[in-house]
């Protein structure tokens, strides 16, 4: 049995990630790239037979993290004007 995705770490901000899909096309690209790129990272470390060059699987694992960090980003600023609102 394979474990969850670790890469998958929006998962609990799920609803403001569609908003934000929503409003920000950019955002929407960034996200929709991020997801496909964790799931063949994903794919990858948990393939068998071939094994994949460790150069090939960090540097998708730095891509990733780029794209997880401009993805925080985005959620963090949407969450304090969400805040903002309500005050």
């Amino acid at each position: 049995m394979k474990s969850q995705n670790k890469y998958r770490k929006f998962q609990l901000q799920q609803k403001n990630i569609e908003a934000l899909e929503k409003e920000n096309t950019r955002f929407k690209r960034v996200y929709s790239e991020y997801e496909n790129m964790s799931d063949e990272l994903w794919n990858l470390e948990n393939k068998e037979g071939e094994p994949i060059p460790d150069d090939f699987i960090n540097a998708m694992m730095m891509q990733t993290s780029y794209l997880e960090e401009e993805i925080e980003d985005w959620l963090i600023k949407f969450n304090q004007n969400k805040t903002e609102i309500k005050s």
